[in-house]
């Protein structure tokens, strides 16, 4: 164990690492429980389906911006600070989020929620980074990765009861609880470590960053309003990759097992959908992907933080966070944009051979995508509700499966990716331990 490294007791070690799995498990937890009640909150609040793509999209952008300058920012004030700052935010933002009476409020919330996400991430990794060196470190990893599995897979699942029972409002709600638990645990459980050689906060990187990643999730979620090849999406997809090219890393990681989990878990929901399955089939196929997330965040927290000293952990854990959330959030743009356009496109083949075509049958497509089941069928005459209802189904369903293959492809590209990046790990013998490939030389 190294002079810098926590020399806490087994039980106190214990303690840290369920308090920070817990902390990064609220992050996880809150970047998806809401998708199970977009549509209530839809109704409630009379919002388009671009609004609530913003309910997440607001949340998880500036989370992945700020991602590294939260990682310094704890390097240079205190990990037990950084954590304790990110809490507090986290829970005034989630108050105010449930007591949105409006779309524009609530998005505005949420992006304050994922600023305080950001702290709380990457503090919580250098936390456990800190606290534990060698095999330890390797088990945390293990442990903390699984925790973030299981919240991703439960998210849509505990937003579903907790909307459908209490209300939409009481899904943000009840984080002010889970926040006061963990604000005395921190204090009480987690001790302060930092980087005295630190330097200070990167300022035009984050702007530049932050501006890339905004003008192309502007771009994505834009899209099919305004047509993918018009000026203003063009123009704004131009400039993201422009900024983005100023910020450039190349990274290796093993995430391989994780990756193709998450292919098979993702072709699998495609398949369900095409064979119009119901919910306790989704639900295994969402736990085998959750199994796969677990995985993927376990390995490339090990990967990432090994390759800089437990001092400079904070800035590991910005870095590694920035790359996963990042794809997370052009994910969640990108798949709902897919998802609205191939079901308004197969819902419009239905509508021309009845007789309905027009903007009318699309725009109740974008409705029914949404959540608005009655608003979409609105548009129609009472006379065809029953026609015009079942293909909206099997146009959903259709649109739906288009964004699993699209995500199971990305997953297997991804894969092969990683393969050929990193032999050397692929061909490691077998009986090398673990910590001597998470953390040569410690």
């Amino acid at each position: 164990m190294t002079a810098n490294a926590c020399t806490a007791t087994a039980s106190h070690q214990r303690g840290i690492l369920l308090i920070a799995s817990a902390i990064s498990s609220l992050v996880m937890l809150d970047s998806n429980v809401v998708a199970v009640a977009l549509p209530t909150i839809a109704q409630s609040l009379a919002a388009s389906f671009a609004e609530m793509q913003w309910v997440i999209t607001a949340y998880v952008l500036p989370f992945a911006a700020l991602l590294l300058a939260a990682g310094s920012f704890g390097d240079i004030v205190g990990r037990k600070r950084a954590v304790l700052l990110g809490q507090a935010i986290f829970a005034i933002a989630s108050l105010l989020c449930g007591v949105a009476s409006s779309a524009l409020m609530l998005d505005l919330a949420r992006a304050l929620q994922g600023v305080g996400a950001s702290l709380l991430l990457t503090a919580a990794l250098a936390v456990i980074n800190h606290s534990f060196q060698g095999p330890e470190r390797a088990r945390a990893y293990a442990f903390w990765g699984a925790s973030l599995g299981i919240a991703i897979t439960l998210g849509p699942i505990i937003g579903g009861v907790i909307s459908s029972v209490f209300g939409w409002h009481w899904a943000f709600l009840v984080n002010l609880p889970i926040c006061a638990v963990l604000i005395v645990a921190t204090l009480r459980m987690i001790p302060e470590s930092s980087d005295p050689a630190a330097r200070r906060l990167d300022v035009a990187g984050i702007v530049v960053f932050s501006a890339g990643l905004f003008l192309l999730t502007w771009a994505v979620i834009s899209g099919n309003a305004l047509g993918w090849l018009s000026a203003a999406v063009l123009w704004r997809l131009a400039g993201g990759l422009a900024l983005l090219a100023a910020f450039v890393a190349v990274e290796r990681a093993q995430l391989q097992l994780g990756l193709g989990v998450s292919a098979c878990a993702n072709a699998g929901l495609a398949l369900l959908a095409a064979h119009g399955a119901g919910y306790p089939a989704f639900a295994a196929g969402m736990a085998v992907a959750g199994v796969g997330a677990g995985l993927l965040n376990g390995e490339t927290a090990k990967a990432m933080q090994a390759t800089l000293p437990p001092e400079r952990s904070g800035m590991a854990s910005g870095l590694s966070a920035t790359v996963r959330f990042s794809a997370l959030l052009f994910g969640v743009a990108g798949l709902g944009a897919m998802l609205v356009t191939v079901t308004a496109n197969r819902f419009s083949e239905f509508a021309a051979s009845s007789g309905l075509a027009g903007t009318g049958a699309t725009a109740a497509a974008k409705r029914f995508a949404a959540g608005d089941v009655d608003g979409a069928l609105r548009a129609f005459p009472a006379a065809v509700h029953d026609a015009a209802g079942a293909a909206l189904r099997a146009a959903f369903d259709a649109g739906f499966g288009a964004a699993a293959w699209s995500a199971a492809a990305v997953a297997l590209a991804a894969l092969l990716l990683v393969r050929g990046l990193t032999p050397a790990l692929a061909a490691a013998p077998v009986g090398l331990g673990a910590a001597e490939l998470v953390a040569p030389g410690e």
